[in-house]
């Protein structure tokens, strides 16, 4: 048992190195060739956080652990919504631009709706994701992925605004180095996790969804909770939320959707709990932006988020 506890932490730390080294060898090529830092953070930045999901999410699959999907997907959406964001704002309040608070974060509702729909046969008539519903949640993320980018290229082409390459870029070479060396962190990082949790599950009698949406979800979502204090604490805070909610409905259309069209995942009615609570926090956050200080997510609401977080986590283990 401590071995295998050992192997699990040992792939949280491949999957962390890995999304740092995918991420960091990505934007700097982008920096080379002078793409602007907005479209960086619209692209790499959030795919690259979510790499980690979409791995685990292909060697599940494979295996059929198709709770451990749907927990992971969800768990690493609420630690994303609840635990960090919430950890952001206690650290300085975070504003919510325009775009966040009247496209992401209904679009992120919208998201956790569409999949309660399919999951529950109101799409499908059945309660399992299929192929070709798997394909259209991918359809959706590939939408959501190419269009903020499009407009932002086309403001800052409007605007005559180019970003310029770091003082401190690393080469080409290197960089591609670091995608590569990221893609195989991430890859034996993912099996590591994945298969040793499910050993100790099976050993101790935790049910798949249960660890799912615990030790994985919030393993998987290190690096956004990593990348996004740190843009925080660098005045970014912009980038953090749009990553973390970006990576969110990510998660919710690419990575069930990806699931989905590898193998048709059963969906287990014990998923309606956390659609629910994911759902109205994610309705809460909105709410936030027209209450108080408006546009901007306060101290105090951060801290109501984590509470929230602390009380979902009793409930669900208790």
């Amino acid at each position: 048992m401590l071995i295998k506890t050992l192997l699990v932490l040992f792939g949280f730390i491949l999957i962390i190195i890995g999304a740092d080294l995918l991420v960091d060898g990505a934007r700097n090529i982008a920096k080379k060739y002078r793409i602007p830092d907005v479209v960086i953070g619209l692209t790499i930045v959030s795919l690259g956080t979510s790499f980690p999901e979409i791995m685990i999410t292909i060697s599940s699959a494979k295996n059929d652990y198709h709770d451990l999907i749907f927990g992971n997907a969800l768990g690493s959406n609420i630690v994303n919504l609840a635990l960090i964001l919430g950890i952001i704002a206690l650290i300085k309040p975070v504003h919510l631009d325009r775009d966040t608070k009247n496209v992401h974060l209904p679009l992120a509702v919208m998201a956790t709706a569409v999949l309660a729909f399919m999951g529950n046969g109101l799409i499908g008539g059945h309660l399992v994701i299929s192929r070709l519903e798997g394909w259209l949640l991918i359809a959706m993320s590939v939408i959501y992925f190419i269009v903020p980018a499009y407009k932002s290229l086309h403001r800052i082409q409007l605007s005559k605004q180019h970003s310029h390459p770091t003082a401190d870029h690393i080469s080409v070479t290197k960089s591609v180095i670091y995608i590569v060396l990221g893609f195989i962190a991430l890859k034996f990082g993912a099996d590591f996790a994945v298969d040793n949790a499910k050993v100790i599950g099976e050993t101790i009698g935790i049910p798949e969804s249960i660890i799912g949406l615990t030790i994985v979800g919030m393993g998987t979502a290190l690096p956004e909770l990593i990348t996004s204090i740190t843009a925080t604490l660098k005045g970014t805070e912009g980038l953090a939320i749009g990553n973390l909610i970006g990576s969110c409905i990510l998660n919710l259309f690419l990575i069930i959707g990806l699931g989905a069209v590898i193998n048709p995942l059963d969906y287990l009615p014990i998923f309606n709990l956390e659609l629910v609570f994911l759902f109205g926090l994610t309705f809460l956050i909105w709410v936030f932006s027209y209450i108080g200080k408006r546009n901007t997510l306060s101290r105090v609401e951060g801290g109501i988020l984590i509470a929230c977080f602390v009380g979902y986590m009793v409930i669900l283990l208790g």
